[in-house]
């Protein structure tokens, strides 16, 4: 019961803000929106307790039939087994405390109920989709979230900047959904069920399967795991699909928050996890998971290194942190992967609204070097900020050593060629995530101010409204590491997942991480430490030093700036022939074509009656001339045909 009042209540909070507007005004709209939200955490936290804690049986929730054809029969059902309820529990509280935190960002918004509704709506499809029984209902929900995703990063719709960030996020995620909703439907033909636990008892006989494609036999599981981690990878915004994160920051701040803590881009990292009973039976997927997190992980943090946007640096951290939840994934330790996810939620809340009280304080102002100084006039924003910039920086005691260290620990531990690649390109990211997440904290609240001086002057600390979740979150982004670490990764670790993440190669795994060597295991926080270090250096004790290097090095510092050039060539291979090809299509086929030929029959029609109305002139003697001359044609005719 408790778990249907956690997923239905923000869809009833949102209806009700749409239902309230036009009648009770604004403040009763927002008020259910933010009532409904906190009455899902109270449930997501009272289901959590009594399922995890108290260790009720696991069962479904059957909420009604969806679809009846023929033998294809998916209900809607929540699932209830540990890895739902841990994503209930943290989607709800993350997404309650951005709820209320947004009713001071946005009270000056004129369509702030709007706002509420989409963010409701957002949080409901996020809920369905992590309690989703079978791939069709998880379709559902990763459709939704993307839907609602496009709806908000638009939020602004009156400027050009947000509606071409929404339109290039629904197009990148429409390609790795491509390939999600293909994978789905050999799913059902292999298994003939969409329903997990079908899908599940059924891998071992499907070991041996194979399709015959382009003159190979390509094993059935290795094909469909791919597909489903190409999903995986335009929600999570990994390499080659990530374009789209850091143009998401053109929404509103508050919706930064939700999409990158606790909602959209978890979606795929969830999926992959839920699904790893079937991809761990596909090693060579195992593999191309790996590559593509450690890849992602190193090169989102070198792009942090450089960007002076506040929001848009915390948007390649959630990228590179995404790359460190695949890695745990592909080196089969996804409890790591998940216990990465949840610290992150809290910690990735925290800078982004952080930022947002910045950007509030600032008249929104959001380029760091405008800013400066700011640690005396935002005091709870500055302290608050460093707890999730430490949690980031994975330093202990905060949340995020625990899990990230434990993710490299089980890349070194498995010690193989692809698992080593990724504790390397972790271990140097998580230097760099160091550097630039600590530039960002001196940038922003140290040194002189920079910015004009009346906006400065005005700069003061957000309200009680905003600041109570930044506290909240603090404590999150400092406890939940060495809290959850015992049930997540410890020794009772298999008893909490139970059956709901795949055992066997997992429990290999983080059982080897005390057998690592000592190197192994501190070389990634020695490395936070360093970068630490380099960003006090430069932007502390000798400031001119970054743009010596800049200058120094200006091919490699526009390189980081453009982003690895993914956007200029993604728009010299695919955009400009895209529009090419429109251009074309539109020019021929519609105005010379679909439009040409009708038009072109109506011209003549007019110009051949034109001419046929010069014939009709009115004059008898001419019409008798005409007469005439067609009397004579006629037996002309008829005397020579004979």
């Amino acid at each position: 019961m408790f778990t249907a009042i956690a997923v239905l209540a923000p869809l009833a909070g949102a209806l009700l803000a749409a239902l309230f507007r036009p009648f009770a005004g604004r403040t009763l709209a927002v008020g259910a929106s933010v009532v409904s939200l906190i009455i899902a955490a109270a449930a997501g936290i009272i289901t959590d307790y009594r399922h995890l804690v108290l260790h009720l049986p696991d069962h479904l929730v059957m909420l009604g039939t969806w679809i009846n054809v023929a033998q294809f029969t998916p209900h809607w059902a929540l699932r209830q087994d540990t890895l739902s309820l841990v994503m209930v529990g943290m989607v709800t509280v993350v997404s309650a405390l951005i709820h209320i935190y947004s009713v001071g960002y946005m009270a000056h918004d004129r369509t702030e109920p709007r706002f509420f509704v989409y963010i409701s709506l957002f949080t409901f499809a996020m809920l369905m989709l992590v309690t989703a029984n079978n791939l069709v209902q998880l379709f559902f929900g990763w459709e939704g979230v993307g839907l609602m995703s496009y709806l908000l990063i638009g939020y602004w719709y009156d400027r050009a900047a947000a509606n071409a960030a929404a339109i290039k996020a629904f197009i990148v995620n429409r390609v790795g959904d491509l390939f999600f909703a293909v994978g789905i439907a050999l799913t059902w033909l292999q298994f003939h069920s969409v329903s997990f636990d079908t899908i599940f008892a059924a891998v071992p006989q499907a070991r041996s399967a194979t399709y015959h494609l382009f003159g190979a036999d390509l094993p059935v599981l290795e094909v469909i795991a791919i597909l489903l981690f190409i999903g995986a990878m335009g929600k999570s915004a990994q390499l080659f699909l990530h374009t789209w994160l850091a143009d998401a920051m053109e929404g509103p701040t508050p919706i930064s928050a939700l999409i990158h803590a606790a909602t959209m881009v978890t979606a795929g990292v969830f999926m992959t996890v839920r699904m790893t009973p079937l991809i761990d039976a596909a090693p060579v997927a195992l593999q191309v998971i790996t590559i593509i997190g450690a890849a992602t992980a190193f090169f989102a943090a070198t792009i942090g290194c450089v960007q002076n946007d506040i929001k848009r640096i915390i948007a390649y951290s959630t990228c590179s942190q995404l790359g460190y939840m695949f890695i745990a994934v592909g080196v089969g330790a996804a409890p790591a992967a998940m216990f990465h996810l949840i610290n992150h939620a809290f910690f990735k809340a925290l800078l982004f609204l952080g930022a947002g009280s910045v950007i509030h304080a600032l008249a929104d102002e959001q380029d760091v070097r405008k800013m400066g100084g700011l640690w005396r006039t935002l005091p709870i924003t500055y302290v608050t900020m460093w707890f999730g910039s430490l949690a980031l920086a994975a330093i202990p005691p905060f949340s995020g050593f625990f899990s990230k260290d434990a993710i490299l620990a089980a890349a070194f531990a498995e010690h193989t060629s692809t698992s080593l690649f990724a504790w390397l390109a972790g271990s140097l990211g998580a230097g760099l995530t160091a550097f630039y997440i600590v530039r960002l904290m001196l940038l922003v609240f140290h040194g002189k101010p920079r910015g004009p001086a009346d906006t400065m002057a005005h700069a003061h600390e957000s309200p009680a409204v905003m600041l109570a979740p930044l506290v909240v979150l603090a404590i999150g982004a400092l406890a939940s590491g060495f809290l959850l670490a015992p049930r997540f990764i410890g020794k009772a670790f298999v008893a909490f997942w139970g059956t709901s993440i795949a055992e066997p190669h997992h429990a290999a795994v983080m059982h080897a991480l005390d057998g690592i060597p000592a190197w192994g295991a501190e070389l990634p926080l020695l490395l936070a430490i360093a970068g630490i270090g380099v960003a006090y250096w430069f932007y502390e004790l000798s400031p001119a030093m970054p743009g010596k290097l800049a200058n120094a090095m200006p091919g490699l510092y526009q390189f980081l700036l453009h982003k690895w050039y993914f956007d200029e060539a993604y728009d010299a291979m695919f955009v400009r022939p895209a529009l090419r090809l429109a251009r074309l299509i539109w020019r021929v086929g519609d105005d010379e074509v679909i439009d040409g030929v009708p038009s072109g029959l109506a011209r003549l029609t007019s110009e051949a009656s034109g001419q046929a109305v010069r014939l009709q002139s009115g004059s008898i003697a001419i019409y008798g001339f005409i007469m005439l001359i067609g009397l004579m044609v006629l037996v002309t005719v008829f005397l020579l045909a004979r």
